[in-house]
């Protein structure tokens, strides 16, 4: 039993020296990882300015959908502060991506560069506008066709329908053309039934829609 309390006595303090060699591990030399620093020194609003913008590209490792210029968390902070101090010593905006980059990966930016499966990422929507282009440009030319298509149908229903008949047309029936006589006679006045608008020299009498005299 002692010999078992030891080892977990040896164990935590143990971690307990580990400890500070990690944290101060974690936080590498920035020009052992990105290099030199390539910008300009900045200082007063310019360096506050230029380093709310490049924290703006960073994602919040905590809040995953807040920059780190937005994040309340206390990670957020932390970055932030270390954001400005790689602004002031003179790394440019590249730099300070990558070196970010190296400890939480490529998500940790909020506009992934165009690299690889990131390609697809910046393609998608273009490819998205693209495909609803073609889709609606299809949909408004099949009405068209089928408008297009619609004018030589009715001319061809047309040459084969039979024509329109006049006012002065009677049935086939003699009794039913008879009665259709009376009744514009005694309906309009006209004498006998027979359109005034006829020539008055034309003696011809009304034909049914067969054609032949009533």
């Amino acid at each position: 039993m002692r010999g078992v309390r030891r080892a977990a006595f040896v164990l935590v303090a143990l971690g307990m020296a580990v400890a500070p060699a990690r944290a101060q591990g974690s936080a590498e030399d920035p020009a052992r990882v990105v290099g030199p620093p390539r910008g300009t020194r900045l200082d007063g609003a310019a360096l506050e300015a230029r380093a709310d913008e490049v924290a703006g590209l960073l994602r919040c490792p905590v809040c995953q959908g807040l920059s780190v210029a937005d994040s309340p968390s206390t990670m957020a902070s932390n970055m932030r502060a270390q954001v400005k101090e790689l602004v002031a010593a003179g790394y440019d905006e590249e730099q300070i991506l990558s070196y970010f980059e190296r400890s939480y990966g490529e998500f940790v930016r909020l506009k992934p560069p165009l690299r690889g499966v990131n390609w697809l990422v910046w393609l998608a929507p273009l490819l998205g506008l693209l495909l609803g282009a073609v889709v609606i440009a299809w949909a408004l030319r099949a009405p068209r066709a089928a408008s297009a298509a619609a004018p030589g149908a009715a001319d061809a229903v047309s040459a084969g329908a039979e024509p329109v008949p006049g006012p002065d047309t009677l049935p086939a029936d003699r009794s039913l053309a008879s009665y259709v006589l009376r009744i514009r006679e005694r309906a309009y006045g006209w004498p006998g039934g027979v359109s005034p608008a006829r020539d008055e020299g034309s003696s011809a009498t009304p034909t049914p829609a067969t054609g032949r005299p009533v």
